[in-house]
């Protein structure tokens, strides 16, 4: 998987809540997936609620993008459920700076999230 398909997939676990709960599913299920990738990619899903970053970033646009996403996504406690999902995995949480690496800001859209439409 390349830099951006990662960061992609980054994004979709720490903002879009069915792509949590389907990691959390499979993770249950499943005893014998690879964990340390999923460890590294919780770990830059956690970093992405981070405080946002003063420089480095690629573009205003992006920024108030991950802003919006980030308060967005409290009212779902995204970051606790990864916590969560991260002790799952590794045992452990994981220690982190208090500041989003500019090179992570990236103006990456989510998936549509809302109810299907109930048809009379």
């Amino acid at each position: 998987m390349n830099p951006r398909d990662k960061l992609q997939m980054a994004y979709e676990l720490a903002f879009f809540p069915p792509c949590a709960h389907r990691l959390w599913n499979t993770i249950k299920k499943d005893p014998s997936i690879n964990k340390q990738e999923l460890i590294d990619l919780v770990d830059m899903a956690l970093m992405l609620h981070q405080a946002l970053p003063e420089s480095g970033y690629a573009s205003l646009r992006a920024l108030k993008r991950l802003a919006f996403y980030q308060a967005s996504s409290r009212p779902f406690h995204m970051v606790t459920f990864l916590k969560n999902i991260r002790k799952k995995l590794a045992g452990q949480d994981s220690v982190m700076s208090y500041t989003l690496p500019g090179k992570m800001v990236r103006d990456i859209g989510l998936p549509t999230f809302s109810h299907k439409a109930v048809r009379e």
